[in-house]
């Protein structure tokens, strides 16, 4: 009978123990687990944030670099605009090897962008009838246009417009005079 009391008193002890035991088991599991689920989130908050901070510098280092391209072409179209008169010899309407590099350069940037156009304008001195130098100042324009579009720039981003002796750069009677109002003006 001893051994029965002994026996019972073991199987109460362990039956009180061991729902202990698996209770506190399962209790520091689940401390584990919260403490878990807490770095997992803090490490998601951390990565959102860190992508939403890669997103923004991304953002603003496109829009600084667009914002250097759009110089970049305010730049070159002033250099352009400050060479962009093509100058004639007298009675000739073909272009002087001389202007090659500038309008090879007005190409460029032509061909760069395209949703930029660019008037010609051809004119003359006065020498000569209006009626002609109308067509000479044509011929003029026309020959510069002809030049860029060699280089590739399509004929729809110029305009070809003649003045004539309309619009002389210099109004006097000398052939420095005669010499400046024979030109090809680019106006973008």
């Amino acid at each position: 009978m001893r051994f029965n009391i002994v026996k019972s008193n073991l199987v109460k002890s362990l039956a009180i123990a061991l729902p202990l035991t698996v209770l506190s088991a399962c209790s520091s599991m689940s401390d584990s687990d919260e403490q878990s689920q807490v770095d997992t989130n803090a490490q998601i908050t951390q990565n959102a944030k860190d992508a939403q901070e890669a997103a923004d510098s991304v953002q603003v280092t496109a829009a600084k670099r667009a914002a250097a391209i759009e110089e970049e072409k305010r730049q070159e179209l002033a250099a352009l605009r400050a060479e962009h008169i093509i100058y004639f010899d007298f009675d000739v309407s073909n272009v002087s090897e001389h202007y090659g590099a500038i309008l090879d350069a007005h190409a460029q940037f032509l061909n760069a962008n395209p949703d930029i156009k660019v008037l010609i304008e051809g004119n003359t001195d006065e020498r000569g009838t209006p009626e002609y130098n109308i067509a000479l100042g044509e011929r003029r324009a026309k020959s510069v246009a002809t030049y860029l579009e060699n280089m590739g720039v399509p004929a729809d981003q110029l305009t070809v417009v003649s003045y004539g002796e309309e619009k002389p750069a210099d109004r006097g009677r000398s052939e420095a005079a005669f010499a400046k109002n024979r030109r090809v003006v680019l106006v973008y």
